[in-house]
């Protein structure tokens, strides 16, 4: 009896895990026969967990909805990565939970076991930093982070940095948060590549449309060159043309995110950076170690006459 309670646990946890399982896959996992799995599923039904099963090519199981709210089996590391969760969420990085959060977290380090409260009670020590970016609504990411995990094809209408609205159909693979922002990595089917997209932006139809097969994701470091890329080209303010006396290897070991450099001859290439500020980009300018020129950005140029003066009263005669 006790290896059948331990195992129905086990079954659990992976049903709560993953939305869709098929028979051969648990019976794998769980080193059982297909005929065991089918009894222990209905055991599931009778103890009142929503247990649906679906035949046919694809089918399987899937824990449903039900009226209450079943108990979450996790372990030490999840335990401890959903009540970091909670205290970040608690400082107000999504619109609207902080409070929910805070509830939460209590009741989570009521049982918390007291090895994991430990743990847990490390992170009471960091000082959390208000959200300075746009926030996003819990919704709105939940929807967006469903169509990842059950590969539904997502459309949504989008706001560009320009204001202009657009409607947009995707694969939606992946949510990464980078600088206080959520972006969705996803595969654009009107454009046959892939795209980053501010979720803050986003305003999903719902329902989600068919499942998709998953396309292999690009390497991780690619994926976070890409939301770089992403994040400047939603956030920046301003934008500059400059071309540089130097080789664009020179040029991109320098430059903090990752640029496209147009190489122009071997010891000249051209990019155009931005920044929010341009005394900032000015100052990583002057940190390329390069002569340069800038084209057409006279908010750039203002900003250069600035520091020289300065530099020059700095320096005296």
């Amino acid at each position: 009896m006790l290896e059948t309670s331990a195992r129905l646990l086990r079954l659990l946890s992976l049903l709560q895990s993953r939305r869709d399982w098929t028979g051969p896959e648990l019976a794998q996992r769980l080193q059982v026969t297909g005929r065991t799995i089918r009894n222990d599923m209905e055991r599931l039904r009778e103890l009142g967990y929503p247990v649906q099963a679906r035949s046919g090519v694809d089918g399987g199981y899937r824990l449903g909805a039900g009226g209450t709210l079943p108990p979450l089996l996790l372990d030490d590391d999840e335990a401890v990565a959903v009540a970091v969760g909670l205290r970040t969420a608690a400082s107000g990085s999504i619109a609207g939970i902080e409070e929910t959060s805070l509830r939460a977290l209590t009741k989570l380090q009521q049982i918390l076991p007291s090895r994991l409260r430990h743990r847990v009670s490390a992170f009471q020590h960091t000082l959390p930093v208000p959200a300075r970016g746009p926030r996003v609504h819990p919704d709105v990411l939940t929807a967006v982070g469903a169509a990842c995990r059950d590969h539904e094809r997502l459309r949504f209408d989008y706001r560009t940095h320009s204001g202009a609205a657009a409607r947009r159909s995707v694969e939606p693979y992946r949510l990464v948060s980078n600088r206080q922002r959520w972006y969705l990595l996803a595969w654009d089917l009107d454009r046959d590549d892939w795209r980053t997209f501010r979720v803050d932006r986003m305003d999903p139809r719902l329902p989600a449309g068919p499942r998709f097969p998953p396309r292999p994701l690009p390497p991780d470091a690619e994926i976070m060159i890409r939301v770089e890329r992403g994040v400047g080209e939603a956030t920046w303010r301003f934008r500059a043309r400059v071309i540089v006396h130097a080789s664009a290897a020179h040029v991109r070991e320098r430059i903090p995110i990752p640029v496209d450099v147009e190489e122009l001859a071997a010891d000249r290439c051209a990019f155009e950076p931005g920044s929010d500020h341009p005394a900032q980009l000015a100052l990583y300018l002057g940190m390329l170690e390069a002569d340069f020129e800038i084209v057409d950005s006279p908010e750039l140029v203002a900003a250069l006459r600035v520091l020289i003066e300065r530099y020059g009263r700095a320096v005296g005669d």
